[in-house]
């Protein structure tokens, strides 16, 4: 029997001591995300979890993408210079035409290769039609509900293809999907996101929008879907790049969707632009901070097909590291190439750390030989697709090793005149960022740390204050950081999570010549003038935590590890996913 390619997957993860596999049930409802967060949180990323009994007829696989070894095997790839090495050569014989005969026969090679990278229409049905859901029902999944506080049970690994309806430009995105009933989902897709604006052409017509969203298959194509490509470049034809091998597409059952064949599920349906949007959430999200409820538009399911033995795929998210930082680290080394041909040719290094979780914090590497180079760097990167939402981004020079926090720390306490090495401005923000005093729009601070003191400087010492102690009277020195607890703040990763989390650099961040002021406290309408609500972190629930602590060395067959959640929960206030 032809296995799909989750199975061979696990096989192999398996074989290679990647992977633990759970036979006794396990709740999808916050039981799942609590083994998985334990094992996402262990050095490296922990191993893959395979739940064989999640109490329907599927089993569940999660945190394979969890590791940078696990990611070197799903990308096919030895190290992350590859990918880039690949791009080079490309860009390099469209931009420079091969001049010796040798090197023109090494063009021709990689020229020939664009042919296998186009997605590749079949006929036939595909494997992934091998089941048809006479009555389909999503309850018959293991949906997982994440945390406490969540709105429900949401899809967390989903492929939603939508086509524009004019061009017929084909854009697959990874957006949340809240189950409302067997047969309804949201579909959380932000406004600038490329289904969104399908939606919104969509609504000008007033024709309903079809959607097939892809769950499994080959795992390559989920890290395609969450790439920050350009708007209209086909994910797919991403995949056929990265594997040298085209994606073979099949259509679906009830709309003219093309699908890859070999997934493991495929839920058809349309959504109506007409139809009123729907509350979704709040779900923890992967700011580490349960992202506020808001309105959605509606999923209706009209197929659901399967093949004969399918593997759901599931993520978490929540405070980092999770398993989204390795797919966000893929992206930071394989667009890391195009960044420097296209954008900004200086650039020589670039790090999302996972403490940033993506968009709060940017480091840069580059070779800077003129005044105001770095704010030409950094302004250039807010202007690279999703790079926009940037809110910090500090550039080093090429002596500063940005993978080392030590390096990295130590040269910004010895950035002189940083007042004036520190350019504020604003522009759009993260739809999840709960700390923009507009709705995803916010400030942004861009500093530049290219020519450090020898020494640290005098004023440079941090003292973290507790909000309700802050003497707004008192004379400042050093580098002041406001927060509400910092008693419960148990290391410096904790502490940068959320500073970063927490601030809106125009209104919260105060550079002057001898202090530095930071607000990264909660904020609130009477002392801030703050009209939104604020979020709290995400931890799990002392129920389910009990639960876990019994049986984790028994299901696992590992020493017991502890909840990662109690060295949060004394950051959450009060019993709720948001408080005002």
């Amino acid at each position: 029997m032809n296995k799909s390619p989750l199975e061979i997957l696990v096989s192999k993860f398996e074989k290679e001591g990647e992977l633990i596999r759970i036979n006794e049930f396990v709740n999808p409802e916050l039981e799942i995300t609590e083994f998985a967060d334990r094992m996402m949180k262990l050095p490296k990323g922990g191993k893959a979890l395979f739940f064989e009994n999640t109490g329907t007829d599927f089993p569940l696989l999660i945190n394979h993408f969890g590791s940078e070894k696990r990611m070197f095997s799903i990308l096919g790839i030895k190290n992350w210079e590859e990918p880039s090495q690949k791009i080079d050569l490309l860009f390099n014989n469209i931009i420079n035409p091969p001049q010796t005969f040798s090197e023109k026969l090494s063009a021709l090679s990689e020229l020939k290769n664009l042919k296998k990278w186009i997605p590749k229409k079949l006929k036939s049905k595909g494997k992934c039609q091998d089941v048809i859901m006479q009555n389909p029902d999503l309850s018959k999944l293991p949906i997982l509900k994440c945390w406490k506080h969540d709105g429900g049970r949401f899809i967390t690994l989903p492929l939603v293809i939508s086509e524009d309806p004019e061009t017929k430009i084909r854009n697959i995105g990874m957006y949340r999907m809240q189950v409302f009933d067997n047969k309804t989902t949201g579909m959380h897709w932000h406004l600038h996101k490329g289904g969104a604006v399908h939606f919104e052409k969509y609504k000008k017509l007033n024709k309903k929008m079809p959607v097939s969203v892809v769950l499994g298959g080959d795992p390559i194509l989920t890290y395609c879907a969450s790439a920050p490509l350009p708007q209209d470049i086909d994910e797919f034809i991403l995949a056929g790049f990265l594997k040298n091998k085209n994606v073979k597409l099949v259509k679906s059952i009830t709309n003219d969707i093309f699908i890859p064949e070999d997934a493991d599920f495929v839920i058809e349906g349309y959504i109506d632009p007409n139809e009123e949007l729907a509350l979704e959430g709040p779900f923890g999200d992967h700011t580490g901070f349960y992202s506020l409820a808001d309105y959605y538009p509606k999923f209706h399911v009209t197929c659901i097909t399967h093949r004969k033995k399918p593997i759901y795929p599931a993520t978490i998210v929540g405070i980092p590291p999770m398993e989204d930082f390795y797919l966000s680290k893929a992206t930071e080394r394989i667009f890391l190439k195009p960044i420097q041909i296209a954008i900004a040719p200086e650039v020589l290094d670039i790090r999302l750390p996972d403490y940033g979780v993506a968009h709060n914090l940017v480091l840069v590497k580059a070779k800077a030989t003129y005044k105001g180079q770095a704010i030409k760097i950094m302004n250039a990167l807010l202007g690279a697709g999703q790079m926009m939402f940037s809110k910090i981004i500090i550039c080093f020079n090429e002596n500063i090793d940005i993978q080392d926090d030590k390096q990295v720390f130590e040269t910004l306490l010895k950035v002189n005149d940083l007042k004036n090495n520190t350019i504020f401005s604003k522009g759009p923000a993260d739809v999840l960022d709960h700390s923009a005093y507009t709705y995803a729009f916010g400030g942004k601070i861009l500093i530049d740390a290219t020519n450090p003191q020898n020494e640290k400087l005098e004023n440079r010492e941090i003292k973290l204050i507790k909000n309700s102690e802050f003497d707004k009277t008192k004379k400042l020195t050093g580098i002041n950081i406001i927060i509400d607890k910092p008693e419960a703040i148990k290391d410096n990763h904790t502490a940068l999570w959320l500073i970063l989390n927490n601030i809106d650099p125009i209104y919260d961040v105060k550079i002057e010549d001898d202090f530095i002021l930071i607000n990264a406290s909660s904020k609130n309408l009477k002392e801030n003038n703050f009209q939104r609500k604020w979020p709290n972190p995400v931890c799990a629930d002392k129920k389910t935590i009990e639960k876990v602590d019994k049986i984790w060395c028994k299901y696992t067959n590992m020493d017991f590890v502890e909840s990662p959640s109690l060295k949060y929960i004394d950051l959450v206030s009060g019993d709720a996913a948001v408080y005002e």
